[in-house]
């Protein structure tokens, strides 16, 4: 795959978020994901104690949802870790695995916010924008915004509103009576599609298939290269939404 050069990732935390907010008028909210033969999972495993970093991505089939592809990359990560910028310490990573991509994804869930971030430009906006391809965020718990809880039955949902009452991405229950997941335009995507897809990729589970198998995939990864003692994982964006520092404002 193509990855676009738009900008160096030798930046500090407030150049990045003065770059989050011009780029985030780059984002392309219509849904452009259109004939989906081939659907990706991105995840990342990063640990407390080192910069190492394992990333993996899971190409599937769809509407099938059976692997194509796996593949992995390890490399030193070097911007902090930062509440809100996710994408600038975990996509240079990311970005040379889908470089190395076999099977050319139609269609990319990240496990990380789009919109519903307090710049509108979480790592699933950033990664699409750079791929030039529709993507999802799949988060797993809020970082932005608040709403009603959803009904418990699988596919109901709730609108996610920011401070100023403008919908920025759903509360999605993916399966009966567990807790949902916050699902937000990425890239080449509208919201109603976002559900959609997202609903159409979940099997049984709370989380879509193709992030739920790249989450085991980098998992497995890291454990063999640390020996099966592989410490406590770092904290995703979507999973510090009670952290945000002054930075994020």
């Amino acid at each position: 795959m193509r990855v676009k050069t738009l900008h160096p990732w030798t930046l500090s935390p407030r150049e990045a978020i003065a770059l989050q907010k011009q780029l985030a008028e780059q984002v392309v909210r219509e849904n452009q994901a259109e004939s989906v033969r081939y659907v990706a999972g991105a995840d990342i495993a990063t640990f407390k104690d080192s910069p190492q970093a394992y990333a993996g991505v899971v190409v599937m089939s769809f509407p099938e949802l059976k692997t194509v592809e796996e593949k992995a990359a390890h490399c030193t990560l070097s911007f902090p870790y930062v509440p809100g910028l996710l994408s600038f310490r975990e996509s240079p990573a990311l970005l040379k695995v889908f470089e190395n991509l076999e099977h050319e994804p139609d269609l990319i869930l990240i496990d990380g916010q789009g919109l519903a971030h307090p710049r509108r430009f979480g790592i699933a906006c950033h990664l699409g924008l750079l791929l030039d391809k529709p993507t999802i965020g799949c988060a797993k718990s809020r970082l932005f915004g608040h709403h009603k809880a959803p009904l418990s039955e699988r596919g109901s949902f709730s609108d996610l509103y920011d401070d100023q009452g403008d919908v920025i991405g759903a509360v999605l229950r993916t399966k009966d009576r567990t807790n949902p997941l916050f699902i937000s335009v990425g890239y080449q995507v509208d919201l109603t599609t976002a559900i959609h897809y997202t609903l159409a990729c979940c099997q049984g589970y709370r989380l879509p298939e193709p992030t739920r198998q790249a989450h085991l995939f980098v998992g497995r990864i890291s454990r063999a290269a640390r020996g099966n003692k592989a410490k406590e994982p770092m904290l995703k964006e979507d999973e510090a939404s009670e952290q945000l520092n002054l930075l994020d404002h």
